[in-house]
This record gives C-alpha cells, sequence and structure tokens, in this order.
C-alpha cells in the first residue's frame, strides 16, 4: 500500500466512473478490508458492498459504476465519528487500489440504500460511495459540482489549528514534528468542503473540536462524520511516522462557545 500521505494528498473525490468493471480480485481485497476497518471508539461500522443494477440504487450526481459502498452504525454517542474515521480509511484503502469513491449524504434515494443494506432500527447511515475506476474525464457536472464547492480549496494552516489558545493561530514551525499529522487533516475533505475541525496543540496533546454552525445551528451528524475524518487522517499519518499517540476523550475546558469538543491524541 503506498503512503497514506501521498494517498491523502492525490485522492479526490470521483462522480464520474470509466466503463470497466472492477477485477475479481480486487473485489476480494475491498470485501477483506471491509471486514476489518476499526476506529478508536471501538464502535462497530457495518459495510455493505452493493451491486447498482441489482439493487436498483442510482444517484443524480454519479454518472456510471457499477457498485456502490453503505455503511451504517448504530444510533449512539460518537458514532457518527466512528462513522467518519471507518469510511475514510476505506476510501483511502480504495484509492490505493486504483478505485475512486465520494462521500454521498443526501442527493440519494436514501430509503432504497437503507432496503438494500438491511438497515435496522437502532442504525443510521451516515453516508454511502459509489465506486469504480475513475473516468479519464469530468462530466460537466461534475465539474460544475466541484467549481461551486471550491473543492481544491482548503483553510490555511492558521485558520484551523491553535497553540495552547484559540486566540493563538499554530504555525508550521511550532507544530514542529506534528505539522505532517495536522497537514494531513487540513487536506481532509468534508461535506460541503465546510471543513469544521478545529484542532487545540498543548504540550503533550492535539485536542480535537468541531466549529458549531457552518451548515446549521446545531452540531449535527454529518460534521461529526468530518471529525472523524480529520481524526482517520491524523492517526493514520502520525502512525506511519512513528509518532506514538493515545487516544482519549478527555475535554481540555477551552472555555470558548463555538466550537464542541470531540477527543484528543495524547503525545507518548
Amino acid at each position: 500500500m503506498k503512503p497514506v500521505t501521498e494517498l491523502i494528498r492525490t485522492r479526490r473525490s470521483v462522480r464520474t466512473f470509466a466503463d470497466r468493471p472492477i477485477e475479481a480480485e480486487v473485489l476480494e481485497k475491498l470485501r477483506a478490508y471491509l471486514q476489518q476497518i476499526e476506529n478508536p471508539y471501538g464502535i462497530p461500522v457495518r459495510f455493505e458492498l452493493l451491486h447498482a443494477k441489482e439493487h436498483g440504487l442510482t444517484c443524480p450526481v454519479i454518472s456510471g459504476g457499477d457498485y456502490y459502498i453503505a455503511a451504517a452504525v448504530e444510533d449512539v454517542l460518537h458514532g457518527g465519528e466512528a462513522f467518519g474515521f471507518a469510511f475514510e480509511a476505506l476510501v483511502l484503502y480504495a484509492w490505493s487500489l486504483g478505485l475512486g469513491t465520494t462521500w454521498i449524504g443526501g442527493t440519494m434515494n436514501r430509503t432504497l440504500f437503507e432496503r438494500a443494506m438491511n438497515l435496522a432500527d437502532n442504525e443510521i447511515m451516515v453516508a454511502v460511495t459509489p465506486i469504480g475506476y475513475p473516468a479519464e474525464k469530468m462530466s460537466l457536472r461534475e465539474t460544475m459540482m466541484r467549481k461551486g464547492v471550491k473543492a481544491a480549496v482548503r483553510a490555511e494552516f492558521g485558520e484551523v489549528f491553535f497553540d495552547g489558545s484559540f486566540d493563538v493561530p499554530l504555525t508550521a514551525e511550532k507544530a514542529g514534528r506534528l505539522f505532517l499529522p495536522l497537514e494531513m487533516v487540513r487536506l481532509g475533505p468534508s461535506a460541503v468542503n465546510k471543513q469544521p475541525w478545529r484542532v487545540l496543540m498543548t504540550d503533550n496533546a492535539v485536542h480535537f473540536f468541531v466549529k458549531k454552525g457552518l451548515m446549521n445551528a446545531a452540531v449535527g451528524t454529518m460534521q461529526k462524520a468530518d471529525l472523524g475524518i480529520a481524526l482517520c487522517h491524523f492517526a493514520l499519518t502520525a502512525k506511519e511516522l512513528g509518532i506514538e499517540t493515545e487516544f482519549v476523550i478527555q475535554d481540555p475546558q477551552c472555555g470558548k462557545a463555538d466550537v464542541e469538543y470531540i477527543a484528543s491524541y495524547i503525545l507518548k
């Protein structure tokens, strides 16, 4: 598997797929990986690889492709974050196999997808993704969608990372060995590219928060899934670099009203 930093830097959302079936051996690798994805919360996330024609699955923003992957998690505390972490791990693994994906949370017939994966009463399906080989050229619709959300644009480093206090922007120099894991967080995808993560670095930890009110007044499940993506990028990059961390939920009580605490990584 390619370095996770390379996967994060090169991966993009794919909505236009080539007329090329996924090879049997690639599907087997994918199925095997879906059974072993973990997340730091220890909350199981259930994945289903669904054939589009067999289940009558379509999405108005997707062109081509034979398969979708849907996932479900119990509707419990931290379920959204667990979902986001696990789903992004899948997305990065798929990219390592040459397969494109895109997070879809709203532009789909949710009832059909929930029925296809036999969603239980206590489960929520936060998002699904088509999966297949990217087409050589994006459709006009995809090009316009990417332009509309400024898909390639990311906030500046000091806008989302802070040094000891939310009043002090973190610099790349001060971040030191954590610069690359944080930079991979900054490059992560998010719903409508809102980039809701805010990270506070202290002497021995990094604390993850979600910015409230970027899409609506309440912090919804999709925003919590976005923070799961951020946690995934940080954890996988830190591990790749040999930086030992411990995942904890210990609110540092920053006292800032427009963010909600999510989780922390303690540096060992």
